[in-house]
């Protein structure tokens, strides 16, 4: 008989607290990966365009290819660091070995941005773009790593919680990047320095001070956490509660998944990868999707993002502690309810009116509310059904699921947009 309680519908009560400290440590290591991401996806198509003059398509399948390289970089590793045991951990070894990697690789990527434009050959393009292929790898050697690193030192129970913090160092970490760009290159810099829109800027402080950013994230991290004797005290607690176990033990004495849980599994990654598609659809298509219908510019669309984003960030506590409550699953299920009414008004705004208004901005805050409440509780509820051991392959399930949908949504959505109408975005 499966013990589902306090797992997914009812809040479990929980003597032991939340080590809030110790989670924020080990969320540096998300830190790190979404201020580089939150630079890759804002700084590389300039750089592939501007400065190498590839064409938007080229530079749209260079831009996809993270994507796809996920889908088998972030399980294989996810899975390879539960067999690995070194004197540091399991996953610390490719945290680090990812992170110093990646700190070289992407430091090399504007001295080749500056020689490309200097003197265009295409040797240069090719070695750019194989720095980039490298580059692509090593990220991906740590993610799933780096985030299976917290349910390893976490309880199951207060997972959720924990997760909501980790999502806000990653906030933090995209906010640090476009504090460092803003400065870097606000206008008023620029003319100071004597260049126009026009000119081709020098991204080599920027990955200097991201990658050192990256660095010492990381360092801090490995010097504060030791992962082998905090993930033993968690194995040893999680055995005194095998209430929270969800695998079975069958006759050679392994743990293995019964089939109710397999299959459980097999639908919360299906409405993973539905979820993302959703979401992501929105978020991708949105600022053409605003110009096409109600003629407006980027600034409008950016702000309803932005507050999005705010949205979700003020939400993470908030979240954790109701499905702490309440339970992850229904948790969810009001995130998904209040995000396909949010879409809904989304589409009856935006075909209502012709410009962006406070009542917008105001379904737009709803919609990060909504995803914090999807976001932050589905990994948890992912990582559950695992057995201990297996914490890695399972967070790589979870990203495999998203990233699929990432990959699949925006040609999808702008497939259907073009065959049928714009304002088929939001339904």
């Amino acid at each position: 008989m499966i013990n589902w309680s306090g797992l997914f519908n009812k809040g479990a009560k929980f003597a032991v607290k939340l080590n809030t400290k110790r989670t924020m440590l080990v969320g540096l290591a998300f830190l790190s990966i979404c201020i580089f991401w939150q630079m890759y996806d804002s700084v590389m198509t300039l750089i592939l365009t501007d400065t190498f003059h590839l064409n938007e398509t080229i530079a749209g399948a260079v831009m996809a290819a993270d994507n796809v390289l996920a889908l088998f970089l972030l399980p294989l590793f996810g899975a390879l660091s539960d067999k690995t045991n070194t004197r540091i951990g399991r996953r610390m070894p490719y945290i680090i070995g990812g992170t110093a990697a990646a700190v070289v690789l992407m430091n090399l990527l504007p001295v080749l941005d500056n020689a490309y434009a200097a003197s265009p050959s295409p040797l240069i393009l090719g070695l750019f773009i194989a720095v980039l292929a490298l580059l692509l790898v090593a990220m991906g050697v740590y993610r799933s790593p780096a985030v299976a690193l917290m349910p390893d030192l976490t309880p199951k129970p207060l997972r959720s919680r924990a997760n909501a913090i980790i999502n806000l160092m990653g906030a933090v970490g995209g906010i640090l990047y476009l504090a460092v760009a803003a400065v870097l290159y606000s206008q008023k810099r620029l003319d100071a320095m004597g260049l126009t829109k026009a000119d081709r800027l020098d991204y080599q402080p920027l990955f200097l001070i991201v990658s050192a950013i990256m660095f010492v994230s990381v360092g801090i991290l490995f010097l504060t956490i030791k992962e082998p004797r905090l993930a033993k005290e968690n194995q040893k607690l999680e055995a005194q509660h095998p209430e929270w176990n969800l695998a079975e033990t069958d006759a050679t004495g392994t743990e293995v998944l019964p089939k109710p849980v397999r299959r459980s599994l097999g639908f919360l990654l299906a409405s993973i990868a539905l979820w993302f598609m959703g979401y992501n659809g929105v978020t991708t298509w949105f600022t053409t999707y605003v110009s096409a219908v109600m003629g407006q510019g980027l600034g409008g669309a950016s702000t309803c993002l932005l507050i999005a984003t705010g949205g979700a960030i003020v939400s993470y506590i908030p979240i954790g502690a109701l499905a702490a409550k309440i339970g992850r699953k229904k948790t969810i299920q009001l995130g998904i309810v209040l995000l396909a009414a949010c879409f809904a008004l989304g589409y009856v705004l935006t075909a209502s009116f012709s410009s962006i208004n406070a009542v917008m901005f105001l379904v737009f805050a709803l919609v990060g509310l909504a995803w914090a409440a999807i976001n932050v509780n589905s990994l948890p509820m992912v990582v559950e059904m695992c057995r201990g051991s297996d914490t890695g392959k399972f967070t790589g399930f979870y990203y495999t699921a998203s990233m699929a949908a990432q990959v699949v949504t925006p040609i999808v959505a702008g497939s259907l947009m073009r065959a049928i109408d714009y304002r088929v975005l939001f339904p």
